[in-house]
């Protein structure tokens, strides 16, 4: 198993579910996107350039956009966390997940990444 996998997998519950969702829909999403191990964290790239990763903390689990600064759809759900470029969708429970808006939110990072800015 790949140690980005065993970071999904041997985290605690309920965030192992919440990983475990996260990963489906966005090969589901983006079935372009590697998933990687850098950092300590399970980092998803496309052609090479990071796109995403997964972070879990004590208390949730935050699927982070590098280029966060630039998304324009339910940035009202997006968490700055005093991160000046980076945004991220946070859930604390499976149930929180509504896979209309993470699809959307995944898309629009995916257009986001190819603009040049």
């Amino acid at each position: 198993m790949k140690p980005a996998e065993e970071y999904i997998y041997n985290a605690q519950e309920p965030y192992r579910d919440i990983l475990m969702h996260l990963q489906a829909v966005i090969v589901r999403t983006l079935p372009s996107v590697d998933l990687k191990f850098k950092y300590s964290l399970p980092y998803f790239y496309i052609e090479e350039k990071p796109f995403c990763h997964l972070n879990c903390s004590k208390n949730y689990v935050d699927l982070v956009f590098k280029s966060g600064q630039h998304l324009t759809k339910f940035t009202e759900l997006l968490v700055v966390d005093g991160r000046k470029k980076m945004k991220s969708l946070r859930y604390t429970s499976l149930e929180e997940i509504d896979n209309m808006v993470l699809e959307a939110v995944l898309n629009d990072a995916f257009v986001v990444r190819n603009k040049k800015f």
